[in-house]
C-alpha cells in the first residue's frame, strides 16, 4: 500500500452502546471511567448536538478525577487546562474553530504531544489536524431525556478503558 493511501485513523477496535437515563448514570459512567489508569494519557474525542451533555459529561469526568472550583465550558477561549498533581488536563470545545492556522499559533501540537488527559468537544471541526483520539463518544439525545452513547475504542488505550 503507498503512503497516500493509508487510512488517517486505525479502525474501530470496540465498541460499547450505553444508555444514560438520567444525569446520575453520565456521573456514574464518568466516575468509572476516571478510575481507569489509561486515561490519565488518553484523548477522548466527545460528538453530539448543541444540548447533548458533552459538557457535563467532562464536568463530570474532572470532578471524578479530584477537580475542585469551577469547571467552565471552553466555547470561548477553545481550551480550558486543569491541573492536577502528577495529571495535566486540557479540555477542548472546537466548535468556533474555523482555520488550521489557529492549531499551530495556540501552541496545540506542543499541548497533544505532553502526558496528560485531552478532552475534545467538536472534534471534527478540527479533525484535520488532530491526532487518533484513543475514545470516541457519540452522545445522542432521545425524546424521552435519556442519552444514547456510543462508546468506541480506536486504540489498544480506548479498548482498555472500554474494557
Amino acid at each position: 500500500m503507498l503512503p497516500s493511501a493509508l487510512p488517517l485513523h486505525s479502525p474501530i477496535l470496540e465498541t460499547r452502546t450505553l444508555l444514560w437515563h438520567d444525569e446520575a448514570a453520565c456521573a456514574a459512567w464518568a466516575t468509572a471511567l476516571a478510575g481507569r489508569p489509561g486515561l490519565r494519557d488518553a484523548f477522548v474525542e466527545l460528538h453530539g448536538p448543541l444540548g447533548a451533555g458533552k459538557t457535563t459529561f467532562v464536568r463530570h469526568l474532572l470532578r471524578a478525577l479530584g477537580v475542585g472550583g469551577r469547571i467552565k465550558s471552553p466555547t470561548y477561549a477553545v481550551v480550558e487546562t486543569y491541573a492536577l498533581p502528577g495529571l495535566a488536563i486540557s479540555h477542548f470545545d472546537f466548535y468556533r474553530f474555523d482555520d488550521p492556522r489557529e492549531w499551530e499559533d495556540a501552541g496545540f501540537r506542543e499541548v497533544f504531544a505532553a502526558p496528560g488527559l485531552k478532552l475534545a468537544e467538536w472534534p471534527e471541526k478540527a479533525a484535520a489536524v488532530l491526532p487518533q483520539a484513543d475514545l470516541h463518544l457519540d452522545i445522542e439525545p432521545q425524546d424521552d431525556g435519556s442519552r444514547r452513547v456510543t462508546a468506541r475504542a480506536c486504540t489498544a488505550r480506548g479498548a482498555v478503558l472500554l474494557a
